[in-house]
């Protein structure tokens, strides 16, 4: 039968057109090299980070060997979530690739094959070529050849010529699919994972006032990227918060997200996610590999703050009888009390993180003045900075009497307390104690914070003393 060559050239076509999406380009494996088009990095306070981003690669019809270069070297693989926004896919298999290239690598891979070195004799080179037979690092990477006459040489592997980088070696961590596409096309993919070498930290700077009655308060944050990638142009969140972890670890949920608030002087806009807080970078960021970024979280100026002076035997104290009890002079620490609450302008989640606390001298320049370190803390809570001890304060406390009654016993304390500054203040005394008590005797009254804690607000006057008496009685076992 006669084919007409008009329609037999349609029939070629229409089979090597066939026989193209059949075997996928001759099954030619698909690089994927290109930057994201988008990407976000969420970190945690905790070696954890999960990134999500965005490239676009052709996809042929039926299976497609895929390499994805460029994810993070401490990337989780069994965290791994592909997806196509715009196609439909699915990912029959996966490999992760982290044989980075090295010398040594290189040359393990080259044992008993040929190669061409170079000894360095002075201003001269010597070309040697020859059969390797070993390489040591440890030893000022020496290599050992066995070259076309036999001979053994020994040599130092400053200078070396490679035909061709050995197979299963790679320059950059790589992920492997085998994906099943249903169509031929552009994909976009969606590519989430976690990895470990991501953290942070959150750091503060106080600036009291002259009279310690106002504060100044800025936040940082410093976020380290040791995950093995860089991170360019990326949307950066930070969650604060105790995550539980296992040891295999599994995707964070998404989709968790509360109503989002802002402080102000902020590059952040803080939300509710589940449990935590996350802190939004309310602009794009590039994260370097093996980078430490510095970046403002918080500005608040004008925060109302209470300086309380406190006697507090809880360092120093021994059990007897039925409460805790000491003796003897104390310092008295010094604290730096104020409110997390919109109406003393802050009112914002506060991650956890050190304080440092300045104050302006004479010449109003900023002098270290003490740090404490904070918990993640809400909203409309109150900070207690112990910031140091008082030069000019002393406390000394006393056991003035001791008393056996039919069912209880009673203890006389006398705490002094020397005022050597040049204005008056006040000072909180702290007795800490248990089981069942009563104060029977008191020349300042006490509040009762809670059955373990007992405080005395005292009056002091410039250049003077004051004393504490109390008598306190514990019901007999």
């Amino acid at each position: 039968m006669k084919i007409d060559k008009k329609v037999a050239g349609i029939l070629i076509l229409i089979l090597i057109s066939a026989a193209i999406l059949s075997v996928n380009f001759f099954n030619k494996p698909i690089m994927v090299e290109s930057e994201a088009s988008e990407m976000e990095v969420t970190v945690y306070n905790q070696n954890l980070g999960v990134v999500k981003e965005y490239r676009d690669v052709f996809l042929y019809q039926g299976q497609n060997d895929v390499f994805y270069r460029g994810v993070a070297a401490n990337i989780d693989p069994t965290s791994v979530k592909l997806k196509s926004v715009n196609g439909n896919i699915d990912v029959l298999e996966q490999n992760y690739q982290y044989d980075l290239v090295n010398t040594e690598k290189i040359l393990q891979k080259y044992v008993d094959k040929n190669i061409t070195a170079y000894q360095v004799y002075g201003d001269r080179k010597e070309e040697i070529r020859g059969t390797l037979l070993s390489f040591s690092s440890f030893s000022g990477n020496q290599l050992i050849l066995r070259d076309a006459n036999g001979e053994i040489k020994i040599l130092s592997s400053e200078d070396l010529v490679l035909p061709e980088l050995p197979e299963g070696l790679i320059t950059k961590p790589t992920l492997e699919w085998l994906i099943e596409s249903s169509d031929a096309g552009n994909n976009t993919l969606e590519l989430s994972y976690m990895t470990s070498g991501m953290t942070w930290r959150a750091d503060y700077v106080v600036v009291t006032n002259a009279n310690d009655t106002k504060l100044d308060l800025n936040g940082w944050v410093t976020v380290t990227n040791n995950a093995g990638t860089t991170f360019k142009n990326a949307s950066l969140k930070l969650v604060a918060g105790d995550v539980n972890r296992v040891y295999a670890p599994v995707p964070m949920m998404e989709n968790m997200y509360d109503a989002k608030t802002s402080a102000g002087g902020s590059q952040f806009a803080e939300e509710a996610l589940f449990e935590y807080h996350m802190y939004d970078l309310q602009r794009k960021t590039t994260l370097k590999d093996n980078e430490q970024k510095q970046i403002s979280l918080l500005e608040s100026a004008g925060v109302n703050v209470e300086k309380e002076y406190v006697y507090d035997d809880i360092k120093n104290w021994w059990w007897y009888g039925n409460s805790y009890s000491s003796e003897g002079d104390k310092k008295i620490d010094v604290m730096l009390n104020f409110k997390n609450s919109k109406e003393n302008n802050l009112g914002i989640p506060l991650p956890a993180g050190i304080i440092r606390v300045f104050k302006k001298d004479s010449e109003g320049k900023l002098q270290f003045v003490g740090e404490d370190s904070i918990d993640h803390t809400p909203r409309d809570e109150t900070l207690k900075l112990f910031v140091g001890q008082a030069f000019d304060i002393v406390g000394e406390r006393k056991q003035m009497d001791f008393n056996i009654l039919p069912s209880w016993y009673e203890y006389a304390w006398e705490v002094t307390l020397r005022n050597h500054k040049d204005e008056d203040i006040k000072v909180t005394v702290i007795e800490r104690t248990g089981g069942d008590w009563e104060i029977v005797k008191e020349n300042y009254a006490h509040i009762k914070e809670s059955n373990n804690v007992i405080k005395w607000a005292v009056p002091v006057k410039a250049n003077n003393e004051a004393t504490l008496q109390y008598t306190i009685r514990y019901k007999r076992l």
